[in-house]
């Protein structure tokens, strides 16, 4: 006997679900961004979590961009690799010098960077603050790390709820806030504002998803923006000089 043609009614309850699905699959959730729960969080708590979080991972892979590197400044606008709690780093780091962009394969580990610079053979013992860049084997180190920047925001306050992550699975919370300069210049030597702008995506679970960084971060220069992603925490790698 032939299955009978669904009704219009049942064609639109199962549009209904269906539209429902997708809607729960791309991460529209009830109340996710709601202010109630937003407001319940003790943000400084979730902060503090984030920044333990960070510094108790054997490392992680870690990416730092920017697409607004201002006119006539010799500095980094990306730097991407692997970072881990030797504290060691392996990775590439893309400058601009002259209006010419390099990619520089970088090692860092015991207190030591070395890099591959264009048309010199070879590694080469190199001071990254010549470059207005720290030493990126620091980056998720306790002292000169991006948690110390969870440590000392000023101010901070949940703003909204998020999807993001690997096919948007992850829930996101940000927050915002203000860093005072000389915290900022620790982490990154060339900052030279007297305050900074961030905010922090943080994940349920406690991680530090991405930091966006904005401010003046090279002498007599407009401000810009960095922005930090930090994934894959766990992760293990022996990285030893080249």
């Amino acid at each position: 006997m032939p299955t009978p043609a669904p009704t219009s009614t049942t064609r639109r309850a199962q549009l209904a679900k269906g539209l429902g699905a997708a809607l729960l699959g791309l991460g529209v959730l009830t109340g996710c961004s709601s202010e109630d729960d937003l407001s319940d969080q003790d943000v400084e708590e979730v902060l503090a979590q984030a920044s333990d979080t960070l510094l108790e991972t054997s490392g992680l892979q870690l990416r730092l961009a920017t697409d607004d590197l201002p006119d006539g400044v010799t500095g980094i606008t990306s730097a991407e690799g692997v970072a881990t709690d030797a504290p060691a780093f392996e990775g590439d780091l893309r400058v601009r010098l002259a209006g010419n962009d390099f990619t520089v394969p970088v090692v860092a580990v015991d207190g030591t960077v070395w890099a591959q610079i264009p048309l010199t053979p070879g590694w080469s013992d190199v001071d990254p603050a010549e470059y207005g860049a720290p030493d990126p084997a620091l980056l998720i180190s306790p002292d000169q790390g991006f948690a110390t920047l969870l440590q000392e925001v000023q101010d901070p306050e949940a703003v909204e709820q998020e999807r993001g992550g690997v096919d948007n699975a992850e829930v996101l919370t940000r927050y915002a806030g203000t860093v005072d300069g000389a915290v900022m210049e620790n982490v990154i030597p060339s900052s030279a504002g007297d305050s900074f702008d961030v905010e922090f995506l943080v994940t349920e679970d406690g991680e530090l998803r991405r930091a966006e960084l904005s401010g003046v971060f090279y002498a007599d220069s407009d401000e810009m923006t960095y922005t930090v992603d930090l994934t894959d925490y766990g992760t293990t790698q022996q990285i030893t000089a080249p």
